[in-house]
């Protein structure tokens, strides 16, 4: 049996919507055309998707189950479509990546330079993504690729740890950590730590602040109020510390210095893509990690 990609577009429009009447606006659909097609394709799968009543629309937990993979199915459409158009105009394949703020622009450039030491014909395009638009994206097709630091895999994503990288310690050159060689974790139990994401609700936040707890103290974290700035230029003007993956040394034109961070402590930096899609330049940047 085949689903109709067009009424689960229909469907996905009213679970996010949550009414026929803008679902059928968003559409530009009637009303009528767009209840018919859902009650086709209820009738399609066996088993009713959505609850209907005069509050608006609930998704039933078979109804969310086929959104969940409509949105996958979409995506391994676009991917499929686009790569037989490149292959057929002769175009060069291109890698389209997205990065978290949580992995740095030079960081990237590290892995690709890593990369293009053994193939250097891969051609590449990078871009910075919160976590969400990146997660849309991969889903969407719209990225090939993305890389991240302990981001929770969305349905129809796969992840991989690509390597392991030390942490240390980010503090403006003021602060009174900045003329140490080491600083201990639990020398940190009196500082105002900054972070990202909100703990409960960001993978990387939460393993930062796990670290904190396994060394004997309930972190104090600050969220960045300027978001998507590099972790070490967050401690400018705040008097506050930040975990970041970079060497010891002065930073940021020495307004910055990274203090060597003991025990040693690592954090994983991953990737991200759709499952079920072909792709031989990210296949290529893969191997050259995993």
């Amino acid at each position: 049996m085949g689903l109709d990609l067009r009424k689960l577009d229909h469907l996905v429009a009213v679970a996010e919507e949550g009414s026929f009447t803008r679902a059928a606006a968003r559409l530009h659909i009637s009303q009528q055309a767009l209840s018919t097609s859902i009650r086709a394709l209820e009738r399609e799968v066996g088993v009713e998707l959505l609850d209907r009543d005069t509050t608006g629309v609930t998704v039933r937990p078979a109804g969310q189950a086929l959104v969940d993979d409509a949105r996958v199915l979409h995506g391994i459409t676009r991917s499929a479509l686009h790569r037989a158009r490149r292959i057929g105009r002769g175009e060069r394949e291109t890698l389209r990546i997205g990065h978290t703020p949580a992995v740095t622009g030079d960081e990237v450039t590290a892995l690709l330079r890593q990369t293009h030491a053994t193939h250097p014909d891969l051609s590449t395009e990078v871009n910075q993504r919160y976590p969400a638009e990146l997660t849309r994206q991969l889903l969407d097709g719209d990225l090939d690729l993305g890389l991240c630091r302990a981001m929770s895999p969305a349905h129809g994503l796969i992840r991989a740890t690509l390597l392991r990288q030390r942490l240390h310690i980010a503090v403006a050159a003021d602060h009174r950590l900045a003329g140490r060689d080491t600083v201990r974790l639990a020398e940190l139990a009196d500082e105002d730590i900054v972070v990202w994401g909100r703990p409960d609700s960001s993978g990387y936040t939460d393993l930062l602040l796990d670290l904190c707890r396994t060394a004997g103290f309930e972190p104090r974290a600050r969220r960045n109020p300027i978001q998507g700035t590099p972790p070490i230029t967050a401690v400018l003007g705040t008097g506050h510390v930040a975990f970041v993956t970079a060497q010891p040394g002065p930073s940021a034109h020495d307004d910055v210095v990274v203090v060597r961070l003991e025990p040693p402590a690592h954090v994983p930096l991953q990737a991200l893509w759709p499952e079920h899609t072909s792709n031989d330049a990210r296949t290529t940047f893969l191997t050259t990690f995993t």
